[in-house]
């Protein structure tokens, strides 16, 4: 399996941690920076899937 998927969805959730602290703290910054963070996640976990459905494509 690749490690993109998970690696990705991790990113995902620190992300929203990070999101969700800058929202408490009122720090626009760290709440952009999780946002960012997040959608980076969810690219390399797409990333991984395509990876992965190549794969059995080629029938590796």
């Amino acid at each position: 399996m690749a490690n993109d998927i998970p690696k990705g969805k991790w990113n995902q959730f620190k992300g929203k941690v990070t999101e969700e602290t800058g929202k408490l703290t009122g720090n626009k910054s760290q709440e952009i920076k999780g946002k960012a963070e997040q959608a980076g996640g969810k690219v390399q976990e797409e990333f991984g899937k395509a990876k992965r459905n190549i794969k059995k494509a080629i029938g590796n």
